[in-house]
């Protein structure tokens, strides 16, 4: 029994090519790079800040060119129509609010009821809405009355 090493010629492993590692490292790190602008841009875009009509231009994150949500009482008798959308008034807070909202809000939107207008504050003072939302849940109502109260101001809700 013959129990000499083999020689067997084994080819030894190639050379590492260590030049070849870096653009791949450097796509990787431009994908990442521009998965994170594109989250971050989406978000930034996908948040709403809430305001009262008396934050607007006074609190952070309530000023022109940004997307808000504002909340205030349909003043009474500002409900107009304008070609194809409606302007009217909303106050809270001793501060007044014009709201130019393309369309017809419809629903339960008439005057002295609170809503919550999103959209986009304009360079003219103007509040450019694309939605109003007016009906609040029993559940709202019962947690927030003073917000519903303090909205309302002088108005009363009419049936």
């Amino acid at each position: 029994m013959d129990l000499s090493p083999r020689n067997d010629e084994v080819a030894p492993p190639p050379p590492r090519r260590r030049g070849k590692r870096w653009p791949a490292i450097a796509v990787i790190v431009l994908v990442l790079a521009g998965g994170g602008v594109l989250v971050t841009q989406f978000l930034s875009n996908a948040i709403d800040y809430y305001c009262n009509v008396d934050e607007l231009g006074s609190k952070d994150g309530c000023e022109e060119g940004r997307r808000l949500r504002v909340q205030g009482s349909v003043e009474e008798g500002s409900i107009a129509l304008d070609g194809n959308a409606t302007t009217f008034l909303i106050a809270y807070g001793g501060r007044e609010l014009t709201v130019r909202y393309e369309g017809d809000p419809g629903g339960v939107f008439q005057d002295c009821i609170p809503v919550v207008v999103h959209g986009r504050l304009g360079g003219d003072g103007v509040f450019l809405g694309d939605r109003v939302e007016v009906k609040h849940s029993n559940e709202y109502e019962a947690q927030n009355s003073d917000r519903i109260e303090e909205a309302q101001g002088a108005c009363s809700l009419q049936a």
